[in-house]
């Protein structure tokens, strides 16, 4: 409104496309990806389990272990704990093994650190 001062995009002039080439982008990417698709798999599989089970075994499911508490809603709280825990075991691991390379490939990126070719300019490779 008023103050129409350009002032250059420093990810304007990054070629995005080089920086994903690298090593250190493809090792991140790796990474993440070994994380979660495995996850991804194990916990839809527990869920059409549990969905599986409530539609063909009401019987198992409806099977009383204390009072009014059967094995189904056991089972379906069980759904609530295994997510929170999947998301805090990522959130570790994403502190440990992703936050790292992202912080320096970020670094570089801000700080223009690539030549044309995508590798780190004065030869570092971390």
């Amino acid at each position: 409104m008023g103050h129409d001062t350009h002032t250059p995009d420093a990810a304007a002039s990054v070629d995005f496309e080089e920086v994903q080439s690298t090593e250190r982008f493809q090792e991140l990417r790796k990474r993440h990806r070994s994380f979660v698709f495995p996850m991804a798999a194990a916990f839809l599989l527990w869920y059409f389990a549990y969905v599986l089970l409530a539609d063909y075994a009401v019987e198992f499911m409806s099977t009383k272990v204390w009072g009014n508490i059967n094995i189904g809603l056991i089972l379906g709280l069980l759904q609530f704990v295994s997510t929170f825990a999947i998301t805090g075991w990522y959130v570790s691991y994403s502190n440990r093994r992703l936050d790292p390379i992202a912080a320096e490939i970020r670094h570089e990126i801000e700080g223009h650190e690539f030549d044309k070719h995508g590798n780190p300019v004065g030869g570092v490779n971390k």
